[in-house]
């Protein structure tokens, strides 16, 4: 497999974005009505300070990960922070890169825009995942709480 690279999403991703997403979604066995789908494409390209933003990777040129993420500001900082929201890579390519450019290219998206942290949550079975966060990420104690 050669080099993973890591560039924004453009309009003419849209198929492979759709694709991606929805083998996402699929992971935690969940699904969203076609509004959410056409309303989440058009915000990653609505270029708003707190719209969601989308990068793709790239191995031989074929798309095989995906990540959005977004800035929002915090009581805890002056700077804002960014949450990276939806990770994906195919099966066929995970353990080559692709998660760890992913989250890195988030990083440095974060660290030009000034943010003061970046974080984001997974499910406790995600073990395979799991290991990548472990050794680009900490861990922290916090529990998520929602709506129910």
């Amino acid at each position: 497999m050669s080099a993973v690279t890591v560039r924004p999403l453009e309009r003419s991703d849209h198929a492979e974005w759709r694709r991606l997403w929805t083998a996402y979604l699929a992971f935690y066995e969940t699904s969203l009505p076609e509004d959410v789908y056409a309303a989440t494409w058009e915000r990653l390209f609505d270029g708003g300070t707190y719209e969601p933003r989308g990068l793709i990777a790239e191995t031989d040129g074929r798309p095989c990960g995906l990540v959005h993420y977004l800035f929002h500001r915090t009581c805890w900082a002056v700077a804002d922070n960014c949450y990276l929201q939806d990770l994906y890579a195919d099966p066929d390519v995970r353990g080559a890169g692709v998660g760890r450019a992913l989250i890195e290219a988030v990083y440095a998206r974060a660290d030009e825009a000034g943010a003061a942290n970046v974080y984001w949550t997974t499910q406790h079975f995600n073990e395979t995942a799991r290991r990548l966060y472990d050794r680009v990420a900490k861990l922290t104690p916090f529990i998520k709480y929602q709506r129910g």
